[in-house]
């Protein structure tokens, strides 16, 4: 099974977050997350 690289993943998530001009509390919506995961995602935290 493939592990994916949390700190790469988070960076990933922030770029693409910052290149759509949205906030972490607007791609939570999206998702159906809290802004609170996004930040943890984006910070290179568990992704569960």
């Amino acid at each position: 099974m493939y592990q994916i690289n949390n700190e790469k993943f988070g960076q990933f998530l922030s770029e693409i977050r910052k290149e759509k001009s949205m906030t972490q509390k607007e791609l939570a919506d999206k998702l159906f997350v809290s802004d609170k995961t996004v930040s943890k995602w984006e910070r290179g935290g568990s992704l569960r």
